[in-house]
């Protein structure tokens, strides 16, 4: 019996580092092409299922399977953008510094009968209170561009990080315990 083949529907160099830990090198990477606008009273739940569903079904190669994610950052009911600019960032981290936030990590595997199976991940995150100079530095970093909430995690933003309840993995992007759940029962062989 051939292994199944796997494609990794995302550019993000995290997310196939992360698959590597589990012993997984992806056949092929491309990244789905699909608006990510949330829809108007989107919940961050539904709209991280429907990042991740949306990009599994977005990449169409024959006869391989499809795993695709997206990370939500939600301060209450409020989907945070994948910052892009300076003050976008600024913005983020003033709201969450000193509070609790959620992380939202969906993921979605595409078998390559069409049908898919998802899990989510949910991380509770709290920062510490943070100061306009820790702010400014962080930001003079650059880390932020890109990253839901205007932060990365596994880079000098962890140690701004009071706490985590969850899966650390989930909030780097792509949730180990709940990939492997599912890559195990599509047959692939894991770490």
């Amino acid at each position: 019996m051939t292994a199944p083949r796997l494609i990794l529907a995302s550019s993000s160099p995290r997310r196939s580092e992360l698959l590597s830990r589990l012993g997984i090198v992806p056949n092929e990477i491309r990244a789905a092409d699909i608006d990510e606008t949330p829809r108007k009273g989107e919940r961050p739940h539904d709209y991280a299922r429907r990042m991740a569903r949306e990009k599994a079904m977005a990449v169409e190669v024959p006869e391989c399977h499809v795993l695709a994610g997206d990370t939500v950052v939600a301060a209450g009911l409020r989907i945070l953008p994948k910052t892009e600019t300076e003050p976008e960032a600024r913005s983020c981290l003033e709201l969450l510094s000193g509070r609790r936030h959620r992380v939202l990590s969906a993921v979605a595997l595409r078998h390559p009968d069409g049908t898919l199976r998802e899990r989510l991940s949910e991380t509770i995150v709290r920062f510490k209170p943070m100061s306009r100079e820790e702010i400014a530095a962080y930001l003079a970093g650059g880390e932020w561009h890109g990253k839901a909430g205007g932060y990365a995690i596994q880079g000098s933003a962890e140690g701004l990080i009071a706490w985590i309840s969850g899966s650390h993995s989930g909030v780097v992007g792509l949730p180990l315990f709940e990939s492997r759940a599912l890559l195990k029962a599509a047959g692939f062989e894991l770490a």
